[in-house]
């Protein structure tokens, strides 16, 4: 089974993806994406992302290397090679998508059966804003950018498999557990 995890920015979604890689050491393996923006802060080429040129992108997608991409921006580009997919799965793990919504709806068209599409929630859109606040890392604007964007996000909440509401940390991570256990490990 892949796993597709989508969620509005500051909703938990890495949280739980960490959470699945802790919990079932040596099972999954998160995807890395490709995109051509530059690296931010500590980001590290082929951990948090591989970071090529527009060239370079072009060039994959020309080459069909590519099992879903989009340009977000003129120029910036973000994509799942299908070459990390079939690595991840012949070193005996299964696969985790950490995307954003419009990523993980294309994948789960492209997958069918084969991924679970999982959409976290936040509680509300005002415990989203509280969030994003609390993090103390994103200017007044950027958060109202971020809500926005939530609140179209979560219009597609209804076209994914299943959907677990991030109120209450350790029930989040239980319902993730029982999913986890019911799709099989």
């Amino acid at each position: 089974m892949i796993y597709i995890f989508c969620a509005p920015s500051g909703s938990g979604k890495s949280t739980m993806v960490k959470h699945l890689l802790n919990e079932y050491p040596g099972q999954f393996e998160l995807s890395v994406s490709c995109t051509t923006r530059a690296p931010r802060g500590e980001e590290v080429n082929g951990r948090e992302y591989y970071f090529i040129s527009v060239e370079e992108f072009q060039q994959r997608i020309a080459g069909d290397e590519f099992i879903e991409y989009e340009q977000v921006y003129e120029g910036l580009y973000y994509g799942t090679l299908k070459a990390e997919i079939e690595r991840i799965e012949q070193a005996g793990h299964q696969v985790l998508f950490d995307v954003d919504v419009k990523g993980g709806l294309n994948l789960k068209r492209i997958l069918g059966d084969r991924a679970l599409s999982v959409f976290i929630c936040p509680p509300s859109v005002e415990e989203l804003r509280r969030r994003l606040v609390g993090r103390g890392d994103t200017s007044a604007e950027m958060i109202e950018k971020r809500l926005a964007k939530a609140e179209y996000e979560m219009s597609f909440k209804p076209q994914f498999d299943r959907v677990i509401v991030n109120d209450d940390l350790p029930d989040a991570f239980a319902q993730l557990d029982a999913i986890i256990n019911e799709c099989g490990k």
